[in-house]
């Protein structure tokens, strides 16, 4: 079967349109409940509960999660251990057919988890739909990407000797999934470490929990084995802590911020009683990603690149667009045609498909406006800079004009709808600014000179580099993605070696 990646909805059509407010409904005839732990194959209840809340209408409850305890969580490990021990000699091919499997069902119930996203996350139409869609794609591309590798690579073998390299599971991982792709990564980690015959404990962010537990259901439904993969949502302090630092912990695939993956590699890095190995970290990492627009450039193209990257889903994507750098000769035009796209995007409950919806919770609504404020001193507004938590947490689309390539604003990430501007003597100065922080995960370069697009591509520091096109938006299995220098382990989720790095390699030699 060749890996096409699914296709994105057209939501202009009626019938589509009609299908995701049915899907809506149908989300919201169970917004509400209660779902379990699973530990082992068994649900397990609890008293206390993470609530998770809709961020454009606060009030609304999407539903409860059990919460893990340490108990909890090592009861949890004691049965990946021991359900790791049959999962790892299951053949590849059958572990591959529970991502297709899986893959069927989500793809069968596309809306319903587009229209969760909407409500859990606050996404809107598209970013929901895109969401669910690369989902689908991490488990079909992993899944041919595990018959492809199954059988080892070739070595040499000389005469009278047989040798073989094979890959081998690692053991039980700990996944730690963010809220911005609530279904894709936390699915695309999840089953990468699956398939590749490793057992899971899962800590799905605490503001997106609800679609992780649905997910679960797919999984069980796809017919994943009892203790394969164990839901454990709880609190980065008690749970999360405890989990890095166990000693049966194998590795940790984690996505999220800065901070606390540090946190998590140097835990990670401790030898703890009764360990017999190096944990391996897989690590995806923040972002502060540029467009570079040089002189010689398509400039509509340019601003409509900078806004959609910078804005769609709030700018909560590490590979948002949060710096624009503009060559000065064509620095006004840029940023005077970005600022009247700006005024033209909608903003609000993304029920209603508006172009922007709100930001996740309370704390990031209130670091994103201490960043407007900064933005006020650092440079001019030159749109938006006013945002509304009254409902729901509702930032106004912001760009920031004239920023100094050092100023705060151009350095530390986000996460939020506000890009600053800074403008560029020439290119060469252009791309010296994209490469001055600490980060490296995306960038795009508008142009239309090749020479300066060749100098891009080698000096241009960054993980995944989009020529003429934004910064946001790859696709499982044609833009593998992650990024360098602190936006992680450059673990290319959605790309040919990913899989391996939930694996170790063994060489077996027989004499004849």
């Amino acid at each position: 079967m060749p890996y096409k990646h699914e296709p994105f909805t057209d939501f202009s059509k009626p019938e589509n349109k009609k299908a995701f407010e049915e899907a809506l409904q149908l989300v919201e005839s169970y917004l509400g409940q209660d779902y379990p732990l699973v530990i082992g194959g068994e649900k397990i209840t609890t008293e206390d509960k993470i609530v998770s809340y809709n961020p454009a209408d606060k009030k609304e409850v999407i539903g409860r999660v059990s919460k893990a305890s340490r108990e909890h969580a090592e009861q949890a490990m004691q049965a990946a251990v021991k359900a790791f021990d049959s999962w790892k000699k299951v053949k590849p091919e059958i572990r591959a057919d529970v991502l297709f499997k899986a893959a069927a069902i989500i793809r069968r119930r596309k809306h319903e988890f587009s229209a969760l996203l909407v409500k859990e996350a606050g996404k809107p139409w598209n970013e929901a739909d895109a969401d669910t869609a690369e989902a689908i794609d991490f488990l079909e591309y992993y899944g041919r990407q595990m018959l492809r590798i199954k059988d080892g690579m070739p070595v040499e073998s000389r005469p009278g000797e047989y040798n073989r390299y094979d890959y081998i599971p690692l053991g039980v991982g700990i996944v730690i999934s963010p809220w911005n792709f609530a279904l894709a990564i936390m699915a695309g980690t999840t089953v990468a470490a699956l398939v590749t015959g490793n057992a899971v404990l899962l800590k799905p962010a605490s503001t997106t929990p609800i679609v992780a537990a649905k997910f679960i259901e797919v999984l069980e439904e796809a017919g994943l084995p009892a203790g394969v993969l164990n839901f454990v949502p709880g609190s980065g302090a008690e749970v999360g802590d405890f989990l890095v630092d166990h000693p049966k912990t194998r590795f940790i695939s984690f996505t999220g911020s800065r901070d606390v993956g540090l946190r998590i590699f140097e835990r990670a890095s401790k030898l703890n009683d009764g360990q017999i190995w190096l944990k391996r970290v897989i690590s995806e990492m923040g972002g502060k990603d540029t467009i570079v627009v040089d002189k010689e450039a398509d400039l509509e193209l340019a601003a409509q690149s900078i806004v959609k990257s910078a804005f769609g889903f709030s700018g909560q994507k590490c590979s948002a667009c949060s710096r624009a750098v503009i060559v000065e000769d064509v620095y006004d035009q840029v940023l005077n045609r970005a600022v009247e796209l700006t005024k033209e995007l909608t903003v609000g409950n993304p029920v209603d498909n508006h172009f922007m919806g709100p930001v996740i919770d309370q704390a990031s609504f209130d670091k994103i406006m201490s960043y407007v404020e900064i933005g006020k001193e650092e440079g001019r507004i030159a749109a938006g800079g006013t945002g509304d938590s009254e409902t729901g947490y509702f930032v106004q689309p912001t760009i920031v004009a004239d920023v100094d390539p050092q100023a705060r604003l151009m350095q530390e990430e986000i996460f939020g709808p506000v890009v600053a501007f800074a403008k560029a003597k020439d290119f060469d100065h252009a791309i010296e600014i994209a490469n001055n922080t600490e980060y490296g995960l995306t960038g795009a370069v508008i142009t239309n000179n090749r020479m300066n697009m060749e100098k891009a591509r080698e000096d241009f520091h960054v993980g995944n580099l989009y020529f003429n096109r934004g910064c946001t938006g790859a696709i499982v299995g044609y833009q593998p993605f992650g990024g360098f220098n602190m936006s992680g382990t450059d673990s290319k989720a959605g790309g040919p070696d990913y899989l391996q790095l939930h694996m170790q390699a063994k060489t077996t030699s027989e004499t004849f």
